[in-house]
């Protein structure tokens, strides 16, 4: 091993430079985050996205090489937020998990529409690499939600298109919500609840290798 190499296992100048260039990297994301949040992609230059962060604009090529790249980045650490919420919950008992977990993802769309809104809808003009991150997100959800069910992760067919239609009522009734919230969020998480257990009994009636968890006691 050589000194330059010791120097970044024993936490001294190349870690330090690594902990430094993450911590910018994070300082740019929450910028383009609440940037994004208030302008269209097409309205922001890079100049703007320097100027708003305090930077030189090469900075910013250097971290993501284009607007684009930025904006992927931007989805990919709200993706990573989103999912990181919905399966924070693995300890709790099955019912409170799922009360949890959809209060959470409720709570983070609620927060930050916009990213939100790309995640869902494909962002920019449905690009085709935001749509693959959704799809990506849907997967692990999915998977949480069958670890929560079943004890496990893997999925039968019909079981994924059951949830999988869940899921996308979720986003959609999840966007109508964050349009107007004339509900409560404790009154969508009971109805997005509810729903998922009535999709889970009928997942049972078919598939009986995925019995339904028992009803909550009332």
């Amino acid at each position: 091993m050589n000194n330059s190499q010791q120097r970044g296992q024993d936490g001294s100048p190349a870690a330090r430079g690594t902990e430094r260039a993450q911590a910018r990297r994070a300082e740019l994301i929450a910028t383009g985050r609440a940037l994004f949040a208030d302008t269209s992609y097409d309205a922001l230059s890079m100049d703007d996205i320097a100027r708003a962060a305090g930077v030189a604009k090469g900075l910013i090529y250097y971290y993501f090489t284009n607007k684009r790249g930025y904006y992927l980045a931007i989805i990919e650490d709200a993706v990573a937020q989103l999912v990181a919420r919905a399966g924070s919950t693995h300890d709790l008992p099955p019912v409170e998990r799922v009360q949890r977990t959809v209060d959470g993802y409720l709570r983070y769309a609620q927060h930050h529409q916009a990213a939100y809104r790309a995640i869902v809808t494909g962002g920019v003009g449905s690009d085709a690499e935001v749509l693959a991150i959704r799809d990506a997100v849907r997967a692990r959800l999915l998977r949480t939600i069958a670890r929560g069910a079943w004890g496990r992760e893997e999925i039968p067919p019909l079981a994924r298109i059951a949830l999988t239609g869940w899921l996308t009522s979720v986003e959609g009734v999840t966007l109508d919500w964050i349009a107007t919230q004339e509900i409560p969020r404790a009154t969508v998480t009971a109805l997005l609840v509810r729903g998922l257990g009535d999709t889970l009994r009928l997942i049972e009636e078919y598939e009986p290798t995925c019995p339904a968890p028992s009803r909550p006691s009332t």
